[in-house]
Parts: C-alpha cells; structure tokens; sequence
C-alpha cells in the first residue's frame, strides 16, 4: 500500500529562484503540450503518443532560441510533467466511455503562475540527508521532518501553494498494521449543529473554522477588490487572502484526521451513511455550513484508516430511513422536519433524540444487511442442491431462465377461448414441477 509523507520546507532566496524557474519549466512544458493537443482535437487528427510530446516539446525545444533555457533545469521533472498530462488525458477519455467510475472527469487544463504548482522528482533525482534534502540543479534543502521515513521513497514532489509555503511530499511503500481487538462497534450520523453523533450517545462538535474567520475573509477580499490589478499592494493583498484560506483548511484537516484516528483505535467496526454531499451543497441556505464541516474527506480518511488498520468499515444506503424509524420497536414514524431534534414514538412510546436515534439505526441497519446477506446464501445454497427447478420471486425469473411473463403468453395462447387473469402469487397456475420458495420469511 502506497502512502505520501508531507513535510515542511524553508528554501532561501537563491533556492526560491531556482525552484520557481523549474515550476515556470514545467509549466510551459504542460501548456506547450496541451494547446498542441487542442489543436489536433480541432482538426480532427489523433492525439500523439507520451514518447512523441516529449520529444517534441523537450528534446528538440531545447535546441531552439525560444526555449533554450529548459536545459537550466532537471529533465526528470519536465517528463514527469508529461506523464501527467498523459495520465489526465487517460483519465478524460476513461471517464467518457464510463470505464472510469465516480464522477466525470473533464479534458486537461492550463496551469497559471500564481495557482498551486508542482514538480515530481524520481529516483536518481534526488538524495536524502540527515536535516536536508538535496535536489538536481536545485540544491541542499532545509527540510523539517515531522516524523520518520517508514523506507525509501519512490518519488519525490516539490509543491508551492498559493500562500508561498513550501513542501516535500514522498511516496513511500508502507503495510498495514492491525491494532488489536475491543470488539466494539459503533454507528455514526453526521449533521450540521454537532459534526458528529455517535451510537453511544457521544456527540462531536466540528471547529467550523470557516463560519469563525467569515467577517475577517470578507474584510481581506474586499481590500483585495479594490487593489489595482498588477501592483505590488495587489500581491500582498491575494497573499493575506490565501494565507487565512490555509490555516481554514489545515484547521479542518487536523480535526478530521484526529477524529478518524481516536475512531478507528477505539472500534473494530465503524458504520456511516452514504450521503449525497455533492447534491446538499445545491441548497444555497446550507452549502456553506456543510462546505465548512468536511463531511466527505472525513469518510475518506476513515476508509483508508480503517483499511491500513485492518477495521472493518461499512456504508449503509442512503434510502435508510434512519431519522425516521424508531430504534426501540422498528415503528416509522414517517418524516421530521429539521428542526424537531427530539420525538415521541407513537408505537412503544420511547423519547428519542433525533440525532443519537439516527446513529443506533444507522448501526442496525448494518447489521440487517449482514443477517440478509447470510440468508441469501443460505437460499441459493438449498436451490442449487433441489432437483426440479424453482420460481424465485425475489429476481421473477425460474431456475431454467424462463420468465414469468414468456409462460403466461403461452397460456393465454393455449385458452384463447377464454380469458383468465393471472395472479402472479397463484401457484395453482403454474406447473406442478415448479415448486415456490420466498426468499424473506
């Protein structure tokens, strides 16, 4: 399994110079290559191979007059740049043809100087010291190390955010390690007022640095507004604005992967809902709020935790009526609205709080769909071993691929005299060699 190890850097002026002409080198690299492509994609010609842009568009480019100074900086990363812009372009077509799951993936963009910028560093590329990291044509770079390096890195990246901080990302080979066992199991509801409830009633509330630093972000955009466009005051003014957007994020992604952390050492199963984020964030009145909260990066990092920790993490559908039903007697008491946190059910007459009620169900529903599952297997195993075929109603078809609708056609074709409605649950209208079975008690 691979893993990233990120670490602080502080390049001095002369090694700020030199990493920003090999980002510009990358940069014209990428946008040299993509608008050839583009022009291609016009005229209606075949994209050309990885091998042939990059010896078009570094080798034969250095020998020109416009693009001589590619050879000031490593070649490593100018390929590298490449093998992205391949990998982006594999991905868009992978997407288009739905060979590629998830959302959609849109065609390869250009990359603009004062964005994130990037450069990737293979083996032979560069060297590891004890405080320093040192870099082709580059040099020796201070390097804070956080925490140790578990082996070797296969590959090294340089990044530059928008807020001018530096740092080195290594892509390590690590295994996973099982934490030992506490039998515990715990279902999880996430919401807007407390980030987190748990099916023990444990509730987590989220930092929401967004909503904290909104009147401060609001105030530096707005100098940032009125700034002439190409001064030296604009600069420093997008500087402040990047610098508050960072310390926002790094204030999320710490709470988020402390929590995930004490989670998956506390409970060998963890249980969430499959939530519809990127359609919650369409309603203008929320979107904000569940922006700040992170939901989706928390399911992330608690997946690949569980997955390193060996945890069992699972997903319940997002139909589940979890806020609904009652977590006593199953009862459903049909939707509530938001802002009823606490209710009555109407069956057994427990008082249940909303939040902590969705969590107990939530886990329950996971261990439903285990019980289902367990059953089903149970059912195919006594069909495969009957001797005459069998009509299963869960898939409407029979054990010999006939389906129900191709026998009623041939009956009604056989008593044209007379019409006959045919109740599908009426096993008397059916063969005697057919036997039913429900697969639900």
């Amino acid at each position: 399994m691979k893993s990233r190890y990120k670490y602080r850097i502080y390049p001095n002026k002369y090694q700020q110079a030199k990493l920003a002409q090999l980002f510009g080198c990358c940069r014209v690299v990428w946008n040299d290559s993509l608008a050839y492509c583009n022009d291609l994609y016009k005229q209606s010609k075949k994209k050309p191979s990885n091998a042939e842009l990059q010896k078009v568009f570094i080798t034969q480019a250095k020998k020109t007059i416009e693009r001589a100074w590619l050879t000031e900086v490593s070649a490593i990363p100018l390929q590298q740049s490449l093998n992205d812009l391949n990998k982006a372009y594999q991905n868009f077509f992978s997407s288009l043809t739905s060979k590629r799951k998830g959302i959609k993936v849109k065609s390869p963009k250009f990359k603009k100087r004062k964005s994130k910028q990037t450069a990737r560093f293979t083996r032979g590329g560069f060297k590891i010291g004890l405080d320093k990291v040192y870099l082709a044509k580059i040099g020796k770079l201070k390097v804070i190390w956080s925490r140790k390096l578990p082996c070797e890195p296969s590959s090294l990246t340089v990044i530059k955010d928008s807020a001018n901080r530096y740092f080195l990302s290594f892509i390590v080979e690590t295994f996973a390690g099982y934490l030992p066992k506490t039998n515990n199991s715990i279902g999880i509801d996430l919401g807007i007022n407390t980030f987190a409830t748990l099916s023990n009633g444990e509730k987590i509330l989220a930092p929401k640095p967004l909503k904290k630093n909104l009147k401060k972000l609001a105030k530096f955009q707005g100098k940032f507004a009125r700034t002439e466009k190409g001064s030296n005051r604009r600069e420093k003014a997008r500087l402040r604005v990047a610098k508050l957007h960072a310390k926002i994020k790094d204030v999320r992604t710490d709470f988020l992967h402390k929590l995930s952390t004490k989670l998956v050492k506390q409970y060998d199963e963890i249980v969430l809902e499959d939530l519809n984020v990127s359609g919650m964030v369409r309603n203008r009145k929320l979107s904000k709020a569940i922006s700040d909260l992170g939901w989706r990066e928390f399911r992330t990092l608690t997946e690949n935790k569980c997955e390193k920790y060996g945890r069992e993490f699972r997903v319940i559908s997002r139909w589940e009526p979890t806020s609904q039903r009652c977590s006593v007697c199953g009862f459903k008491g049909g939707k509530k609205e938001l802002n009823v946190r606490e209710w009555t059910c109407l069956n057994c007459g427990s008082v249940h709080d909303r939040d902590v009620n969705a969590a107990i169900n939530i886990l329950n529903a996971s261990n439903q769909l285990e019980t289902i599952e367990t059953r089903l297997i149970t059912k195919v195993e006594e069909i495969v071993e009957t001797e005459n075929p069998v009509q299963l109603n869960l898939f409407n078809e029979v054990a010999d691929g006939q389906s129900e609708t191709q026998q009623k056609r041939t009956r009604s074709r056989r008593n044209s005299t007379r019409k006959k409605v045919v109740d599908s649950n009426d096993v008397s209208t059916r063969s005697e060699s057919f036997k039913q079975l429900s697969l639900f008690e």
